[in-house]
């Protein structure tokens, strides 16, 4: 069995890597430059230890319980976690123990929880803003804070001791225009790197669009489904 889930693995990787490939050339981006993180939710550590020997080092959970036990599994492997799941304030210190870069904050108060947590377990954070891409009618939303809070939340991270501000994340609308909704992350990113020059991540799309979120600027995509495959009902 781990010899065909590993094949099917590593041609779905090989199948993803090129596409972003394509997409990056097609307006004049170096492919290196875009980091693929892979998002393990509801899959079993076996399949990360296979990403592992297929080259992936970037694994990405939504959930806080799911991601923690994934975590004490392979520690010891060279990967690096990244949290991009909404952060319930009181669980924003314990995420801070194993999260290397969390995509999904949206609020001074989880800024506030995360650099306590960094601070108690002696870490240092990576931190994106998530800024909303929905429209106010939108239903359900994705997430993520407002345009007119951005400034406060991207501040709050970069005056925290143990948070580095990496820049900013976007989920497309349900329905939406993925292109449309991606390019107007960029201007929220050129918000960000107003406070620090240097945080130019832009975590944008997922399986169903991250060639669109590429040609945008996307530097990490986030992808589940075009690798792992469809989640069964029993997952």
């Amino acid at each position: 069995m781990n010899d065909s889930r590993r094949a099917e693995l590593a041609a779905r990787v090989a199948r993803v890597t090129s596409r972003i490939a394509s997409a990056a050339e097609t307006v004049g981006r170096n492919p290196t430059d875009i980091a693929l993180v892979v998002v393990t939710k509801t899959w079993p550590v076996s399949d990360i230890l296979l990403l592992h020997e297929l080259g992936i080092r970037d694994f990405a959970e939504n959930k806080h319980q799911e991601a923690e036990s994934k975590v004490a599994e392979v520690i010891g492997l060279d990967l690096r976690w990244h949290f991009v799941g909404q952060i319930q304030s009181n669980k924003a210190t314990r995420i801070a123990r194993y999260a290397d870069m969390v995509h999904s904050v949206d609020s001074v108060r989880v800024t506030e929880r995360l650099n306590l947590g960094a601070h108690r377990h002696e870490r240092s954070i990576d931190c994106l803003v998530q800024v909303s891409l929905d429209d106010e009618t939108a239903r359900p939303r994705r997430g993520g804070t407002n345009w007119t809070e951005l400034e406060d939340v991207a501040g709050a991270i970069d005056g925290a001791e143990r948070l580095r501000l990496a820049g900013i994340m976007g989920v497309s609308p349900t329905g939406g225009d993925a292109s449309g909704a991606y390019h107007r992350l960029l201007e929220a990113s050129r918000m960000v790197t107003a406070v620090t020059a240097s945080a130019t991540v832009v975590s944008a799309g997922m399986s169903a669009d991250f060639e669109d979120a590429v040609r945008a600027g996307a530097t990490h995509v986030r992808v589940g489904s075009a690798i792992l495959g469809q989640r069964s009902a029993l997952r």
